[in-house]
């Protein structure tokens, strides 16, 4: 059952970044239907606050769009929220789509299990599962930005049969990944962050000193302020980021991910400090069905929010490509 709160709100006041676009757009005299999202800037925005329940319990999570329309799930990444995705929801909702993005496991307080083995990338890849037949959808459109790439890589390989189609942003290929950080010295370089995140305690004590000081050098001045405000305010809740930090040790109890079938879109910005150019690159050899490939210059890890409407431009002609 899902528990909603509707939001009824003026694109205005949904996200500040889409409508400098479309003011912009207007000074210049340019057509709106040519900044690749249609009718958005003219669009009452619906925001929905909802509670997504499940044998695991509930996941809150932002919706946006016609009840009816074509399902698109998704999943954020460390250390962020579902609201990493409010250019995309507006986006897509605008287009008639059923826009989703759950704060996952171990950020919704509901589902926040204290044991590592409980954040295996199979555990993940159910909350998936069972948040979309809470939905009623059994096919549905899956999009993943870091962690949630992860995630949402896995899904597509597992479960073909659910996966309409992938688009996973910044995280390669969870085996093209594993294959350059052990034959790329770049890329262990850009990895060697990951032991200190496993020692929980530590990090939390660490990213959460000095008001958050470390925490919010993570987003490298390029996530919205607003936003950063959400996620520092949020993960600083007691036991809040020691959840989130658990993905990280779930690694050692999560099995390996298989080639996708799906039709796939990857985009990966050519600053990101997490993921260098070999794993981006030897990802389409994990690909099996369609695959796109973008690259954005001179945008980093947080491409979501930093190339928001690049990205929502990309995602729609996926989708509408792959129908």
């Amino acid at each position: 059952m899902r528990e909603s709160e509707t939001w009824h709100r003026p694109l205005t006041e949904l996200t500040a970044t889409v409508q400098n676009e479309c003011d912009d757009a207007r000074r210049a005299g340019t057509e709106l239907t040519q900044m690749g999202y249609g009718h958005i800037c003219n669009t009452n925005i619906v925001i929905e606050h909802i509670g997504i329940s499940t044998d695991q319990g509930r996941f809150d999570a932002l919706a946006a769009g016609p009840d009816d329309g074509r399902g698109v799930l998704l999943l954020h990444g460390f250390p962020e929220a579902s609201t990493e995705w409010e250019h995309q929801l507006a986006t897509l909702s605008a287009a008639g789509y059923r826009a989703i993005a759950p704060d996952q496991r171990g950020y919704s307080p509901d589902v926040r299990p204290e044991r590592p083995e409980d954040y295996s990338i199979e555990d993940l890849t159910s909350d998936v599962l069972k948040i979309a037949d809470e939905l009623g959808w059994p096919k549905f459109d899956l999009v993943g930005h870091d962690w949630g790439g992860s995630v949402a890589w896995h899904t597509a390989a597992e479960h073909p049969d659910r996966v309409r189609t992938l688009t996973a942003v910044s995280t390669p290929h969870p085996g093209a990944y594993a294959q350059a950080v052990r034959s790329d010295e770049d890329q262990q370089q850009r990895s060697s962050y990951i032991p200190t995140l496993q020692n929980v305690r530590g990090a939390e004590k660490q990213l959460l000193a000095n008001d958050a000081a470390a925490l919010k050098q993570l987003y490298e001045g390029v996530v919205p302020r607003d936003h950063v405000r959400e996620y520092v305010e949020r993960l600083s809740e007691p036991g809040a980021l020691v959840a989130a930090l658990n993905w990280y040790r779930g690694i050692k109890f999560s099995g390996h991910t298989g080639k996708v079938k799906v039709p796939t879109l990857y985009v990966w910005g050519t600053e990101d400090v997490a993921f260098g150019s070999t794993a981006a690159l030897s990802t389409e050899e994990w690909v099996e069905g369609p695959y796109r490939f973008e690259m954005f210059q001179d945008i980093s890890h947080w491409l979501p929010e930093q190339a928001d409407e690049g990205l929502s431009r990309l995602l729609l002609e996926h989708l509408s490509q792959h129908g």
